[in-house]
């Protein structure tokens, strides 16, 4: 077995918890490739032993032979991560060493149990949709993709609009700080803050979400995902921002045309028996938690 392993640094209080793990891992004989800039980071307070691990630093030299990938740090590590996967069918698990962590939704106490389960073959995958983004400028490369969302978002105090078309189909002119497309992976995220529903992954679907519309009536709107969505932006600063997950481009309105659809393949996401989305929803979001005195 080869796994992938991508990290950011930590608090010093997860440190000792890493270094069991990945000493876990190695004494297994497991083949481990580390991203370089976090093997460096972890090398500085501990010797990791064992002569099967191997370092990537970009997405040219990451292995193609890779079993499973495993993020550590929060969601935005693991937005990161997918980055680096040569092949899309390679199942993806993170762990958490932050807040929040939807994605990264392994807790320190059940790294172990978890490394189990994927060591025995105790575990599921569920496909997680992705979206895309393209325009006249080539915008984000080869990584013109998101797990989460994709995001129009203005530069200045001034409002933008945004020209909103359902294949082809006139939808609404948005007045608004900004426009969020998100994926059912995503609408536990920035589309939640703006009042987005939670969409269960798996149900096929995309949610348009305005921020800080003008318009009081306008409100997000879950549509089909496999409806095409055209975008033209008008900025009186002549200037906006889009993003995809936690990447970000400046833009200027003499390229404001955007098409947003559905990405040809998904991501592979690990699903545990001990922790599924609705574990992973009640946690975070504390349903059901009595927390007054």
């Amino acid at each position: 077995m080869k796994i992938l392993v991508f990290g950011r640094t930590f608090n010093d209080r997860f440190k000792p918890i890493i270094k069991e793990f990945l000493e876990h891992i190695l004494e297994r004989n497991i083949d481990v490739v580390i991203y370089k800039p976090f093997y460096d980071y972890i090398r500085e307070h501990n010797n990791l032993p064992g002569s099967n691990i191997g370092l990537f630093t970009n997405s040219s030299d990451t292995p193609g032979d890779i079993d499973f990938m495993i993020s550590i740090g929060g969601d935005g590590t693991f937005l990161e991560s997918i980055v680096y996967l040569k092949n899309f069918s390679v199942p993806v698990i993170g762990i958490n060493s932050g807040r929040l962590g939807f994605l990264a939704n392994i807790s320190k106490e059940e790294i172990s149990q978890a490394f189990d389960a994927i060591i025995e073959g105790d575990y599921e995958i569920e496909k997680r949709t992705l979206l895309t983004i393209d325009s006249d400028t080539n915008l984000f490369g080869p990584y013109n993709f998101a797990l989460n969302d994709a995001t129009i978002q203005k530069t200045g105090t001034n409002l933008i609009t945004i020209d909103t078309y359902l294949n082809d189909e006139f939808l609404n002119t948005y007045w608004t700080d900004g426009l969020i497309i998100s994926t059912p992976t995503g609408s536990t995220a920035y589309c939640l803050s703006v009042g987005g529903p939670i969409v269960l992954p798996g149900t096929n679907n995309f949610v348009i979400a305005p921020i800080a519309s003008h318009n009081l009536t306008v409100r997000p709107l879950v549509i089909p995902d496999d409806i095409v969505i055209k975008i033209e932006v008008h900025s009186r600063s002549g200037n906006f921002l889009v993003s995809v997950d936690n990447r970000t481009e400046l833009m200027n309105t003499e390229h404001n045309k955007f098409i947003i659809k559905k990405a040809p393949h998904e991501l592979n996401m690990v699903k545990l028996p001990f922790n599924n989305y609705y574990t992973t929803l009640r946690k975070k979001l504390m349903w059901g938690a009595d927390i007054r005195n």
